[in-house]
């Protein structure tokens, strides 16, 4: 088969890095969540080579991030790992966690469990940061992002763009406070969070 390639994924990386290089300074363990083609994971394991970046997704994306990870050959790229919100993840260590462009693929369920999951087994100071496209106060930010919505719903319409303040009431409830929402070219957003109590509940 051949690399998969998202082209959207080269246009994000840089702004994308300049956040990570800020926040992951001090981190060690990095799970990324939905790594999809496997692109991003390669770029920043090169760029920050102190990190051990843990690519992961659902089973049937694993063989194209494989072929980059195995092009790459990277010391600090592990093999990627099967998680899926839908089922119990496997044990994995991390300081943080990363994720592109995935809230608004998964159903609300998904991401319900994602911050659950994130809430059970995120050590207490270890850090989320998620990119994409949010809603805030239940209104899209622009028509672009108006028209990207239409279009995932179209496709599967338990996906959608979330809004910003429902997340960010999943990540409180997970004992995760918010440290940054950073505005990112394209109409994108850049959030991260920090694990600072237990879960609620």
């Amino acid at each position: 088969m051949d690399k998969p390639h998202a082209p959207a994924t080269d246009r994000n990386r840089e702004p994308i890095l300049d956040v990570l290089r800020e926040r992951f300074a001090d981190r060690r363990q990095v799970l990324e969540i939905g790594s999809g083609s496997g692109q991003h994971a390669v770029y920043f394991a090169a760029a920050l080579p102190w990190l051990r970046w843990q690519a992961s997704d659902v089973a049937v994306n694993l063989p194209g991030i494989r072929l980059w990870l195995d092009e790459a050959d990277l010391p600090n790229t592990p093999a990627p790992v099967d998680v899926d919100m839908r089922s119990p993840w496997p044990e994995i260590s991390f300081d943080a966690v990363f994720s592109a462009n995935t809230l608004h693929i998964m159903g609300w369920p998904e991401v319900q469990q994602l911050f659950a999951e994130l809430g059970r087994r995120m050590p207490l100071g270890g850090l989320f940061t998620v990119y994409g496209p949010f809603n805030y106060g239940g209104q899209f930010t622009s028509d672009s992002n108006a028209r990207f919505d239409a279009s995932l719903r179209a496709g599967n319409p338990a996906s959608g763009l979330r809004d910003f303040e429902e997340v960010n009431a999943l990540a409180a409830g997970a004992g995760l406070m918010l440290l940054e929402d950073r505005a990112m070219p394209a109409n994108n957003r850049c959030i991260t969070w920090q694990r600072s109590a237990a879960q609620r509940g």
